[in-house]
């Protein structure tokens, strides 16, 4: 993996825990030298993101369209910006430049780009693996809730778990990376649930 594209918040959360997290996961990046793919603001969690990546000797790509530059104030360090037309070519964007995708905590935002990177996966558009930075039980209810998708026969059980989720940047990030290197390995039948 090279390039991982990290969804999260434009908003710093409700205490530093978010943004610890999203510093751990950028040094966990760039000790394995993977570089970031994100939204391109330099505020709230996204902009902890890369800066803990610049700041750890890693690349940092961002992606954001024209009409949120200033409402997202644009990060100016990094190694490079697009400026693209739309949320739409944002999100094409990220994907293409991307060999897997986490979320960390975010907002309607994060979950939306997210659930669609979930459904391009669902529908065989990407084979990446895709993860939750599940940072202080941020993520169990969106977990649990898809696990009840899974028991009404909504969500089958392997999309389910190609889902993959832990509390710690550095073991999401072995999972990961074992997950690009065989998808099959993942194939369960039983749910795989955060740790309470």
């Amino acid at each position: 993996m090279n390039r991982l594209c990290v969804f999260c918040g434009s908003s710093s959360g409700a205490n530093d825990t978010y943004l610890n997290a999203a510093d751990d996961l950028g040094r966990a990046m760039t000790a394995r030298g993977i570089d970031l793919v994100y939204g391109g603001a330099s505020i709230g969690v996204m902009g902890a993101i890369a800066d803990s990546v610049l700041k750890h000797g890693g690349k940092a790509y961002g992606v954001i369209p024209r009409h949120l530059q200033q409402h997202e104030i644009s990060h100016q360090g990094l190694t490079e910006l697009l400026v693209v037309a739309d949320m739409h070519e944002r999100k094409a964007a990220m994907a293409d430049m991307s060999d897997g995708f986490v979320a960390l905590p975010g907002g309607i935002g994060t979950l939306e780009e997210l659930i669609e990177i979930c459904t391009w996966q669902q529908l065989g558009l990407h084979n990446k693996a895709t993860g939750l930075l599940n940072i202080n039980h941020y993520y169990d209810k969106l977990v649990e809730f898809l696990a009840h998708t899974v028991e009404e026969q909504f969500l089958r059980i392997q999309h389910f778990n190609n889902l993959l989720h832990s509390d710690n940047a550095d073991t999401l990030l072995g999972t990961m990376l074992d997950f690009n290197a065989d998808p099959q390995k993942h194939l369960s039948d039983k749910l795989i649930l955060p740790d309470r």
